[in-house]
């Protein structure tokens, strides 16, 4: 009887430190927008295969870039429990591309959003630099219902051309997120940064942010890189996009190379995602 009460301490025990903290997985996903012209990679042959893809990896927030508006509605209505924020880029409203981030209503609620344009006019829509187009990065304040633990969560999409722009861009996200982030709770940077690691703005985001792949606990899983071209023979060695995280640990950390039945890609990327540990 007494060894079955101290097995019941030491199980009261590990259940109440292990309420002490809470995992959380995101993904960051560049869906590729809906190019009407595109007979061979057309979203309509893709989209099922990629709300699949999102609903097995079950992540509670979905960072995406390059979400038109009918791919935005397509995606929220057949993940069960969603919402989402985010505008498209070009309006400040429904046109254009949307940096949206996907999250899971039941288990969490935004307490706050709100988008900025990659520019020197970040409250406006704007073209900022050397970049080619307008670009934008949205960000909530989330807070988990049962826990009231909070955290911040930005999800971007840097130029693919302007050099300068991908240095500011870098520069203005650091500055948005001290000058939003007063209370200095746990934040999560995500997104296509079009920039390889050894590039300065990503060794400043590291310098600022710990960079998931990095930090992971469990060895990092996956093709080093992130951009497929649609190419089923490239090797996937470029990596262009991210998971940066500040007071937060790492469990996991993966590429995910899943494909159609016919082994083509889902995307001209592949989805990043991250397995989150915050005490």
């Amino acid at each position: 009887m007494k060894a079955k009460k101290g097995f019941l301490t030491v199980f009261s025990l590990c259940l109440f430190y292990a309420s002490l903290g809470q995992d959380l997985r995101l993904m960051t996903y560049n869906i590729k927008y809906d190019n009407t012209t595109d007979t061979i990679n057309n979203w309509n042959y893709r989209k099922e295969a990629l709300v699949q893809l999102l609903k097995h990896y079950e992540a509670s927030f979905i960072g995406a870039q390059e979400v038109l508006h009918r791919q935005l509605t397509y995606i929220d209505s057949a993940l069960t429990g969603f919402t989402y924020i985010g505008v498209g880029r070009d309006d400040g409203r429904q046109k254009g591309e949307y940096s949206p981030i996907l999250y899971d209503s039941i288990r969490y609620k935004v307490l706050k959003s709100n988008t900025f344009w990659l520019s020197e006019s970040p409250d406006k829509i704007s073209v900022g630099w050397d970049a080619a187009l307008e670009r934008i990065c949205t960000y909530g304040l989330f807070e988990e219902k049962e826990t009231s633990k909070r955290l911040y969560i930005f999800n971007t999409h840097f130029d693919h051309v302007g050099k300068v722009a991908r240095e500011k861009s870098a520069q203005l996200l650091v500055q948005k997120i001290e000058e939003v982030n007063e209370e200095k709770l746990p934040v999560v940077v995500m997104g296509d940064l079009n920039l390889t690691p050894d590039t300065a703005p990503i060794q400043y985001l590291r310098s600022n942010f710990l960079d998931g792949q990095e930090a992971t606990q469990k060895p990092f899983y996956g093709p080093s890189g992130t951009s497929n071209g649609f190419d089923q023979n490239r090797v996937v060695d470029k990596r262009i996009d991210y998971i940066f995280v500040r007071d937060l640990k790492v469990k996991t950390y993966v590429h995910i190379d899943d494909r159609m039945e016919n082994n083509k890609h889902i995307s001209d990327h592949l989805p990043v995602l991250i397995s989150l540990h915050y005490p």
